[in-house]
């Protein structure tokens, strides 16, 4: 059985292929010209090569391939050009779900995003029921997501599409080479540089037990549903804490109100654009900051036996996989004296 994989170059992708391997799957991967390879290190699989806004390649991609797996995104919360990420994001979802379809794909697995649900906000989880308005998603990231989740599933219910979605939440581990902003915030704070934070919450999964999702949703989902991939809720304050605890890294130790970030995010995206920098954080980080990122992950763990480790175990490994490939000094040797940053929330 040949199952493709698109996106498996980058952090949760890389996750979804060892957990497809591990399975016996053959292993088909879409990887665009000159993408940074090093995450398939070990795979026995063939990589083709395409991009989600080629749909000829993905038609090639698809071919033969019994199942496809849509992992392949742009994640970041500030872009100079939005438009480009709908286009990735919105339009290239589409185009690989109708390839698939074309090809006689029995089941796709659609990875969506907990940005693509519903938010309550006061600390209780959310969850794949809560009510969505597209005027509350904040940043061109969460829209894509909400927009192309909602693109895929109106081809179940159009063209029968044998469409899964997962939607993992805030995903820590190994092999996060970018780092991606989730990453960046737990390498930032195992520097000991973010000795500031916002008042905020958010959910920690191993990237592992995302991948680990994957593969249950592609046995067991019912199509035209969705599953939260989660792990555990935190305040972003104990996270911070528990990634200084396990780096042996300076603790946050100070709580930034919203109103004394806010200046400098506004600051920092214009300036973006001429000076070629991503802001560290955006007034879209502040504005998600609002409401604590909690979901729960029950539906997937009755009806697909998902079963995540805890958020301790996601952090030690991240941590340990950044030092083990030089993106972080080893512990007890002092870190680069970067400017501290306030961290926010990057899903």
């Amino acid at each position: 059985m040949t199952s493709l994989v698109t996106g498996a170059t980058g952090f949760v992708g890389s996750a979804v292929a060892r957990a497809l391997a591990a399975r016996g799957h053959v292993l088909r991967l879409l990887a665009r010209p000159g993408s940074d390879r090093r995450n398939l290190a070990g795979l026995d699989a063939e990589v083709v090569i395409g991009d989600l806004t080629d749909p000829d390649s993905l038609a090639r991609a698809a071919a033969g391939c019994r199942y496809v797996i849509h992992v392949a995104a742009d994640y970041r919360i500030w872009v100079p050009d939005p438009q480009a990420m709908l286009r990735a994001n919105v339009d290239g979802a589409v185009a690989m779900v109708r390839a698939a379809m074309r090809a006689g794909a029995e089941r796709i697995v659609h990875c969506s995003s907990v940005a693509a649900l519903g938010q309550i906000g006061d600390g209780t989880p959310a969850d794949e029921t809560t009510p969505t308005n597209e005027a509350d998603f904040v940043g061109i990231y969460k829209r894509s997501k909400f927009l192309a989740e909602r693109a895929v599933l109106d081809l179940v219910r159009s063209d029968a599409a044998p469409v899964v979605v997962v939607n993992p939440a805030g995903p820590v581990g190994p092999r996060d080479i970018k780092p991606t902003p989730t990453g960046k915030m737990i390498l930032d704070a195992a520097a000991g540089r973010m000795p500031a934070y916002i008042d905020t919450g958010l959910n920690i999964v191993h990237v592992d037990d995302v991948g680990e999702g994957h593969a249950l949703a592609l046995e067991k989902g019912r199509i035209g549903e969705r599953y939260v991939l989660g792990g555990d809720n935190m305040l972003l304050r104990d996270i911070l804490r528990m990634v200084a605890q396990v780096a042996h890294s300076r603790p946050p130790f100070i709580r930034l109100p919203e109103a004394v970030v806010w200046p400098a995010a506004f600051v920092l995206e214009k300036l973006a654009p001429y000076t070629g920098i991503p802001p560290m954080v955006t007034t879209d980080h502040l504005k998600m900051a609002r409401k604590k990122m909690f979901y729960s992950s029950a539906k997937a763990m009755a009806e697909l036996g998902y079963r995540p480790r805890p958020a301790r175990q996601a952090i030690e490994d991240a941590v340990a996989w950044f030092r083990a490939n030089g993106m972080l000094k080893p512990s007890g040797t002092p870190q680069s004296d970067g400017v501290p940053k306030p961290s926010g929330t990057p899903k």
